[in-house]
């Protein structure tokens, strides 16, 4: 039994595998991650989640075996900040996902958070992609490529020609991609990507490619829910893109979260967000990470931590490639 007077150590979370098998997945998570796997098509491992149903469970040490949402309980402010957890209670507020695209995936689109909130009752859906790995032309759909209006989306809905007003563009790794809610788009095949995002699950598919289901049914499409979701202006910063270099660098700032990556090589210390937690995504090398408790954790490409609110800083050592990210 839990109670709010549980003192938290100071210490990082690692969680258990939690994959999700679709019909777009590939097997390259597998590879990725460092794991074998009796599945195929896996196409998205939920790294730190706290979404019902499926929620992160810690792999190791005292909470072993608790979720997210239960830790969450237990410690309250001091895991995730106190400003944080002012703000959103027991729900931890992003969802940190890798993706592989074996096949595209529908073209889609989420609300934002006041219309989320009327229709569903829970948070909108802003997100951000840092490609890992892409296949020679590998691309992605992200934003239009000229404005149209809520009617001639309904047009090329209707003639099947939504896809001539989708801004296409050709991927690489270390590509960044940043898509505020109503911006439609879609993954392309070929991409394996690190995905950050609001905690919510509300997707309106617009397009499926007129793929069929396991059932051999085409899959539900929600055309009309996604008219008022939809930014049908020209998105134009949409992509971007920053020079490797060793150290931290901001990648995306916005008011539902900041990314940063780290590129150690060596030493290198990164000091904790003000009163926040911090999630750390491994995705390429390996390095041993010193929060002040006197023992070392190691993270290795594929792997995924939470640093709790409480800590002062990380020390890092090794050589490694490291997204954050916070709130």
């Amino acid at each position: 039994m839990t109670t709010a007077g549980d003192i938290l150590k100071p210490q990082l979370f690692k969680f258990e595998l939690n994959l999700k098998k679709v019909l777009w997945g590939g097997d390259k998570i597998a590879a990725f991650k460092g794991v074998t796997l009796e599945e195929h098509n896996v196409g998205e491992s939920w790294e730190i989640s706290g979404l019902k149903g499926h929620e992160s469970i810690v792999s190791q040490g005292s909470d072993k075996g608790l979720s997210l949402r239960e830790l969450i309980t237990k410690y309250r402010g001091q895991l995730v900040g106190h400003r944080v957890y002012r703000k959103h209670g027991n729900e931890f507020p992003l969802l940190i996902k890798f993706i592989d695209a074996r096949q595209n995936l529908s073209v889609q689109v989420h609300p934002d958070d006041d219309l989320a909130r009327r229709r569903h009752g829970c948070s909108g859906k802003t997100e951000m992609w840092y490609i890992i790995d892409a296949q020679p032309g590998a691309t992605l759909l992200a934003g239009m490529s000229h404005t149209i209006t809520p009617q001639q989306y309904l047009e090329h809905m209707s003639s099947g020609t939504l896809l001539d007003v989708l801004a296409r563009h050709i991927t690489h790794p270390g590509d960044i991609f940043f898509l505020p809610s109503g911006r439609i788009h879609s993954i392309g095949a070929g991409n394996l990507l690190l995905e950050v995002q609001q905690a919510s699950d509300i997707t309106y598919r617009v397009y499926d490619f007129d793929r069929l289901d396991s059932n051999g049914k085409p899959r539900e499409l929600h055309t009309e829910l996604a008219i008022d979701a939809i930014d049908y202006t020209i998105s134009r910063d949409c992509l971007r893109h920053y020079p490797d270099h060793t150290g931290d660098t901001r990648l995306i700032s916005s008011i539902f979260f900041d990314v940063d990556r780290l590129i150690v090589d060596g030493a290198l210390t990164r000091r904790m967000p003000h009163d926040a937690f911090l999630c750390l995504m491994c995705i390429d090398g390996e390095a041993l990470i010193d929060c002040g408790n006197g023992s070392l954790t190691s993270i290795a490409r594929g792997e995924s931590i939470l640093a709790p609110a409480c800590l002062h800083y990380l020390d890092i050592k090794g050589h490694a490639t490291i997204i954050t990210a916070t709130v």
